[in-house]
């Protein structure tokens, strides 16, 4: 009994002394954000809501730069041909705005639409994700029905 008591009380030890070794989280990767150019983007989601089928719906999506050194966007990719982006070009100094359009034509679609826009840029913590969505509905019928 003695032997299963220290066994335990061994095992306790140890299993206390491997949480002690756990590494501390790095905060490295938020200093840099910090200290380097800082994507922060006024909304990350934009919902059209209802739309008819054949639409071509725009949204301007605004960012600042809240970090300490300019921010520059390397490129915009979409998921689907049925998105066109356009962005702010030039340099981003700290403390400034720019933005990034995503113009949608839903010609063809139906239903309920997500679709990401992927922002490249210098910042430190890597590329952002934006969204844009939509419910299609299909158009009416009444120009086949005056047939």
């Amino acid at each position: 009994m003695k032997k299963i008591i220290l066994s335990f009380a061994f095992a306790a030890l140890v299993m206390g002394g491997a949480v002690a070794q756990e590494k501390p989280k790095a905060t490295a990767p938020q200093e840099q954000a910090t200290n380097g150019p800082a994507l922060t983007f006024n909304e990350m989601e934009h919902n059209f809501g209802d739309i008819t089928q054949g639409d071509v719906v725009e949204h301007t999506f605004q960012f600042k730069n809240t970090g300490t050194q300019p921010l520059v966007l390397e490129r915009v990719d979409v998921t689907c041909g049925c998105t066109t982006p356009a962005w702010t070009k030039e340099p981003i100094m700290p403390g400034k705005t720019g933005f990034i359009t995503a113009k949608y034509n839903s010609a063809g679609r139906l239903g309920q639409q997500k679709k990401a826009i992927v922002v490249h840029s210098n910042a430190a913590d890597g590329a952002k994700y934006i969204y844009i969505v939509a419910n299609i509905k299909e158009k009416s019928n009444a120009s086949a029905a005056k047939n």
